[in-house]
């Protein structure tokens, strides 16, 4: 596909999650790498931003789940400001999603549930690992793998208290699709008052 394809009104699904799920495929089979690859923007209580990429775990009616360790930075400004904005870009179709909502942590069950799917080696990291702590070492982090390595040998890895996921509940979408001479086709789906969503062309 070229980057260059026409985006029109009539093209869209009615419900943003829909379109979301087409596009997300569609990367996904041009041969993307990590199509699930997004931007996750957090900011503080006094106002400042700060960007990481993550990876998207989940997504459907609820919102789209991503995974962390609660005391690292983005999980620190999730909890004291709960807003949060992702962005998908899949460079082979031209192609940007948006997306803006309130954020939550998702159930301990439903953390546990992911942790247990995750290679053992994963799971011990997650334990070791203060995310985002200094450290005094590259060291000091392996011999701490090691020694929980060690702790766990024949048994099963728990998913630590710290560590679960959060889930960004959208309250809009933008869809954004590359065209010539910069004159992109742009999409905002926000909530109705019928409980459906408004679609409206922006400028690009």
């Amino acid at each position: 596909m070229s980057h260059s394809q026409p985006l029109r009104r009539g093209d869209l699904d009615a419900d943003p999650l829909a379109q979301f799920s087409r596009w997300f495929e569609a990367a996904g089979e041009a041969g993307t790498r990590a199509p699930e690859a997004m931007a996750l923007a957090t900011a503080a209580l006094d106002g400042r931003p700060s960007v990481r990429m993550v990876l998207l775990k989940a997504f459907g009616e609820p919102g789209f789940v991503f995974y962390t360790g609660y005391a690292s930075r983005k999980g620190r400004e999730l909890e004291a400001n709960p807003w949060a904005a992702l962005l998908f870009h899949w460079d082979l179709l031209g192609r940007q999603v948006r997306v803006e909502g309130s954020v939550e942590r998702v159930s301990a069950e439903e953390s546990a549930a992911y942790f247990g799917m995750r290679p053992r080696g994963s799971r011990i990291a997650a334990w070791a690992s203060q995310q985002s702590e200094p450290l005094a070492s590259r060291e000091a982090l392996e011999a701490r793998v090691g020694e929980l390595a060690s702790e766990h040998e024949g048994r099963d890895v728990p998913r630590p208290a710290f560590w679960g996921g959060f889930r960004v509940r959208p309250a809009s979408f933008e869809f954004w699709q590359h065209r010539d001479d910069r004159l992109h086709d742009r999409f905002l789906y926000r909530p109705s008052s019928d409980g459906g969503w408004t679609i409206e062309r922006l400028s690009p």
